[in-house]
């Protein structure tokens, strides 16, 4: 989700004004750097071109049809790598809007990313898909 002006101490009710709109986020990882490299995950995260991000930026109203983002139909939004749907997400956008600007204050522009559902790469079989 990307914001589209400061939130700072939002509530949930609020949370959902500081949408601008939703992108799809490509969260890549390189395991050895993480796993052989000391352990730390943002080694695995942070390489350039990691993070890739659209093709477009899907606003609120364009998703209104589905009434929520967690609402989606796997047919309009899918995530091939994990085979999850937003709607299997534990805690919904404004939870997690809510949440993060209670200790930091987002901008707009600023992206969260809600992370991997269940069947993250790391414990698939290679050349399995889910």
């Amino acid at each position: 989700m990307v914001g589209r002006k400061k939130a700072s101490y939002v509530s949930e009710e609020q949370a959902l004004g500081h949408v601008a709109g939703f992108v799809l986020h490509n969260d890549y990882s390189e395991r050895s750097f993480q796993l052989e490299r000391g352990g730390q995950w943002v080694k695995g995260k942070s390489a350039d071109t990691f993070a890739p991000l659209g093709p477009f930026l899907a606003t609120r109203d364009e998703l209104a049809k589905f009434r929520s983002p967690r609402n989606v139909a796997e047919s309009e939004w899918r995530i091939p790598a994990s085979a999850a749907q937003p709607s299997e997400m534990i805690f919904g956008v404004p939870f997690l809007l809510s949440y993060v600007s209670q200790f930091m204050t987002l901008l707009p522009g600023d992206l969260i990313s809600t992370g991997t559902p269940a069947g993250v790469g790391l414990g698939m079989k290679r050349g399995h898909n889910i």
